[in-house]
């Protein structure tokens, strides 16, 4: 019996819906892991509140998975892959090994006033090398990409932000990702427009159907790029 719920295949993104933990042992070799992995916030925002007739406050569904992430997030699992890159590191460093680098995004850039939210994010990337920082602004309305898009997801980033993680990772041809904890599927998105292969993992069905909507048409946006006939090359005549 498949470990999972429901399987999509669009051009070379698969999908999944089920828990990543049952499905990463039927997985064919994957060439780098980046998420956002849920590390158990225990996120509570401060708007979007419902009263209820008890008089207590209820969040929207949309954000009752996040409120629900109370456990510990474990790495582990992930460590056996030739790279991985998990964001929200900072809330569980101790459980990672000594070896690698810091991603760190910079969502604020130095023009958002300060807020009760981090200015930035953190990422762990399992491979040796220099800490980078990507400047790319990201607040509410206020952003460098992605302006008329609404959110999807309570803890969607920017594709911008992923397409950048993708070339931390100096894949070649044809390599694999695979996001087990795909929320948004901007990674898979990101893989897309790139052309990577990827596999995207979900638990959620109303981000499964989301994610298959997204990246369908990342899909279909690439194949029209690549339809485009070839544009005229220009070539320099000495004088």
């Amino acid at each position: 019996m498949n470990p999972w719920k429901r399987k999509e295949v669009i051009g070379e993104a698969t999908l999944y819906l089920g828990d990543c933990l049952e499905i990463l042992p039927t997985l064919p070799k994957v060439d780098a892991v980046i998420a956002d992995p849920p590390y158990g916030i225990d996120y509570v925002p401060q708007y979007g509140k419902r009263r209820m007739p008890d008089g207590s406050w209820r969040l929207p569904e949309t954000q009752m998975r996040v409120i629900g992430d109370k456990l510990p997030f474990n790495p582990t699992p992930f460590f056996c892959f030739p790279q991985v890159m998990l964001w929200g590191a900072n809330h569980f460093f101790s459980r990672l090994p000594d070896v690698g680098r810091l991603l760190v995004w910079d969502k604020r850039c130095g023009v958002i006033p300060e807020r009760t939210q981090s200015d930035c994010e953190i990422a762990w990337h399992n491979r040796k090398g220099a800490t980078r920082i990507f400047r790319h602004v990201w607040d509410g309305m206020l952003r460098d990409s992605e302006c008329d898009v609404s959110r999807v997801h309570p803890t969607q980033k920017p594709i911008a932000l992923m397409r950048w993680c993708i070339e931390q990772c100096n894949l070649t041809p044809g390599s694999i990702i695979l996001d087990p904890y795909a929320g948004s599927f901007t990674v898979a998105v990101a893989a897309a427009q790139m052309g990577f292969p990827s596999i995207s993992i979900e638990i959620e069905p109303r981000y499964f159907e989301i994610g298959i909507e997204r990246i369908a048409n990342a899909q279909r946006q690439e194949k029209l790029f690549d339809d485009r006939p070839p544009a005229p090359l220009q070539e320099d005549f000495p004088i």
